[in-house]
C-alpha cells in the first residue's frame, strides 16, 4: 500500500514554498486597485536577537527573507 502525500511535496517543494509560490501568482494576477493593496501586505519586518549564556544580544531589524538566518 502507498502513502498517499500532496501534490506540493511530489513536486520537491515545502509547503511553505508552494504558498510562497501560490500566493505571488495571486498577487500578480489581480487588478488594480487589489494588486498595489495586496503588494503593501506583503512586506515585513521584524526584530531578531541573538541568545547566548541567557543573555539577549542587540537587536536587529530583518525585512528581507535572504537576512533570515543568518
Amino acid at each position: 500500500m502507498t502513502t498517499p502525500t500532496t501534490f506540493w511535496r511530489l513536486a520537491g517543494v515545502s509547503y511553505v514554498q508552494y504558498v510562497t509560490k501560490a500566493s505571488s501568482t495571486v498577487r500578480a494576477a489581480l487588478k488594480e486597485p487589489a494588486k498595489s493593496k495586496a503588494l503593501a501586505q506583503e512586506t515585513f519586518s521584524y526584530n531578531k536577537s541573538i541568545w547566548s549564556n541567557g543573555e539577549q544580544g542587540a537587536k536587529q531589524l530583518t525585512d528581507t527573507l535572504a537576512a533570515v538566518g543568518k
